[in-house]
Formats: structure tokens, C-alpha cells, sequence
């Protein structure tokens, strides 16, 4: 099992190496990543913004710690490339577009609101891959596999959910929505479940993590609180 933590400039080396990569594939996520290497001044940007995440890694001085670190960090990164993953899954457009950013960015000019979003996004994917590549190829994380990937997927339902109900302009959509809004405690809840679990997960665990289990439709919403094996 590796013990030693990793430098600064090996943890950035590998995330600029993972970057380039995507110039060279046509996966969806690499197509979007790859548009930080469109222009100098947005990779730049990026470059600064990932040093800063990775110095809250690479200060750790022992490995289980640069882990947790590295967690904590794909955590942030999955919140905040939320809000353009709904935005492109709901395809919204006109005043239910405008009510979505003024949600979150208050008062500020829709246009720029947009195109900051749009850059918050393509940099966080950037760093979210890397994060990723990091945490599978570099430190061996088990983490990185199906724990976190059920987690984002988490997160997104509730933050679906959220926006969903936040934006019913009528009595009618209300209506409908009720059962979602409802439901929006639970799904908060399982998030804050699921993290807790991967914070807690070793390094290395030594039973199978049946993370897989909650996949399966039941029809029972108290089993989707049920995360990663038994309790």
C-alpha cells in the first residue's frame, strides 16, 4: 500500500497531462474539458484556480490525509458544476431561464450571469476529471470508483428537485410538483448520507462496498437511504 504523500508539482503535472488528454477524445466529458485549451487566457485561469484547489491536498503530510483532502475537493467541484448540468438537462429557455440564474446570482446582469456560469462550469469539469484521474490512477482511491459517481448522481437528483419546485411559476405547477417538493427532505438527507459514508470509507477497505445495491428499483424510498452495504 503506497504511505508517502505526493508534492505540489507532481499532483499539477498529472492534472495538466490529464487536461491535454482530452484533446485527443471524443467522450463527452473530454469534449468539454478540452475547451480550456481553446484559448491561453482561459487555461491560465484554470491552471490558477486548480493550484489553489491542490494546495489544499498537496499541504497534507501523510497520504490518508492527502485523501480525505482530495474528497473533500470532488465534493466542492460536484456542487459547483451542478447548476449548468441542469441547466443542459432541462433545456430551459425564456423567462424560466432568467428565474433560474436570478435564483442563484440574484440581481446580477443575466448575460454575464450566463457566460461566468458557463466558464465556472468548463473549469470546475477540468478539475473534477482531474480530481478523478488523481484519485483513481495516482493514490488508488476506491472512492473515486462507483461511491462518488452515486454521489454526484445524488446530488443532482436533489438539486433537480430543487430547481424544479424553486422555478413552478403557476398554481398548477405547484400543484403537480408537490410530491416533489415533499420529497426534497429525504433526497437532501440521502446526500448528506452518502458523503458521510465516502468521508468514512478506508482507504483500501477490506469488504466489498455494495454500493451497487441502492441502484436497483424497489419502489421503496426508504431503501434509497440504504448507502454503500448494510448497517
Amino acid at each position: 500500500m503506497l504511505s508517502h504523500a505526493y508534492k505540489h508539482a507532481r499532483l499539477m503535472a498529472e492534472s495538466e497531462s490529464r487536461v491535454e488528454m482530452t484533446a485527443f477524445s471524443l467522450q463527452p466529458v473530454d469534449v468539454v474539458v478540452s475547451r480550456v485549451l481553446e484559448h491561453p487566457d482561459s487555461y491560465r485561469r484554470w491552471e490558477s484556480e486548480h493550484d489553489r484547489l491542490m494546495r489544499t491536498v498537496s499541504e497534507q503530510a501523510r497520504l490518508p490525509y492527502q485523501v480525505a483532502a482530495l474528497r473533500s475537493t470532488a465534493f466542492r467541484l460536484v456542487h459547483r458544476r451542478a447548476l449548468f448540468e441542469y441547466l443542459r438537462e432541462r433545456h430551459l429557455t425564456g423567462v424560466k431561464r432568467r428565474h433560474l440564474f436570478a435564483l442563484f446570482y440574484g440581481c446580477r446582469d443575466y448575460t454575464n450571469a450566463v457566460l461566468a456560469e458557463h466558464g465556472n462550469y468548463v473549469r470546475c469539469s477540468s478539475s473534477y476529471l482531474c480530481t478523478q484521474h488523481l484519485g483513481e490512477q495516482l493514490m488508488h482511491d476506491v472512492a473515486f470508483d462507483e461511491p462518488m459517481q452515486l454521489y454526484e448522481n445524488f446530488y443532482l437528483e436533489y438539486f433537480r428537485a430543487y430547481c424544479d419546485v424553486e422555478l413552478a411559476a403557476s398554481d398548477e405547477e405547484r400543484q403537480v410538483l408537490a410530491p416533489l417538493a415533499a420529497l426534497r427532505p429525504l433526497l437532501k438527507q440521502r446526500v448528506a448520507e452518502a458523503r458521510e459514508a465516502i468521508v468514512a470509507m478506508p482507504h483500501e477497505p477490506g469488504r466489498e462496498w455494495r454500493e451497487v445495491k441502492i441502484r436497483k428499483p424497489n419502489g421503496d424510498t426508504q431503501r434509497l437511504r440504504v448507502l454503500f452495504g448494510e448497517r
